[in-house]
């Protein structure tokens, strides 16, 4: 599948204009930017903005829920902190967005701007925000689908983990928000060298709100989770070595 620049001088006038979008003073065929992208098999959205986002944030709002209603219980170890609850809610929402949304992008991004499945819409719709999902861009399929098939599962593994109290829960903690925070560095500094030619630069809610408040919450959370598990598991590694400094003392 071919996303290229419109030639302006050899794109057809007359009929074929009047059918073009009417936000538009380039005749391009869709909302998104550069504005002079041509992306042939494009098909625009028949559900509005509205359905799609209150179809984001309520799933993400029951898992959210019931986990934390899960992690409330008393378990074999008591009850987790509310901060630990928070944390372990947060991967639950990860798992569902990693593995689920950025899933169905890994596996349909070649023909997301011409199909009208729900989750194709969803992407069509972010798009806007973000140009490269609706083209297929090199760098945003192979982060994507890193995401999808590596942070979504291990994200639901942490949930599972704290849940049952692993020793290993802190190491994917770690593992886990260090590929997240990866991904959105390079997510935002490729995009910033392009000049941020992919959005309407500014704009309240395909900029702003898109593009830079729904991938931030992957830069500052995981970075919060970095260094809570680097001091867990700092303290538990000195616990380990004053033990074996004891043992050494006592032989």
């Amino acid at each position: 599948m071919e996303y290229r620049a419109l030639d302006k001088e050899n794109h057809p006038c007359g009929e074929h204009k009047m059918m073009m979008d009417a936000t538009s003073a380039t005749g391009v065929l869709h909302p998104y930017w550069p504005r002079d992208l041509l992306i042939p098999t494009y098909v625009a959205n028949d559900r509005s903005m509205s359905e799609i986002l209150v179809f984001l944030f309520s799933v993400s709002g029951v898992f959210l829920l019931v986990t934390w209603l899960i992690t409330g219980q008393k378990g074999a170890t008591g009850r987790l902190g509310t901060w630990r609850r928070l944390a372990v809610c947060w991967f639950a929402v990860c798992g569902f967005i990693h593995g689920v949304i950025e899933g169905w992008f890994s596996l349909y991004y070649d023909i997301i701007p011409g199909d009208q499945s729900f989750l194709s819409q969803l992407w069509k719709e972010y798009s806007k925000g973000d140009s490269r999902y609706v083209i297929a861009d090199n760098f945003t399929v192979c982060m994507e689908t890193v995401t999808a098939w590596l942070w979504g599962p291990f994200s639901f593994w942490a949930v599972f983990a704290f849940l049952t109290n692993k020793p290993y829960r802190f190491v994917l903690q770690l593992i886990i928000s260090l590929g997240q925070l990866y991904g959105a560095v390079l997510y935002f500094y490729t995009e910033h060298r392009d000049g941020y030619a992919h959005s309407e630069l500014g704009h309240p809610i395909y900029f702003w709100f898109y593009f830079v408040f729904m991938n931030v919450l992957w830069v500052v959370i995981p970075l919060t989770l970095i260094l809570d598990a680097w001091r867990q598991l700092s303290a538990a590694q000195t616990h380990t070595d004053n033990t074996k400094s004891h043992k050494s003392k006592r032989n």
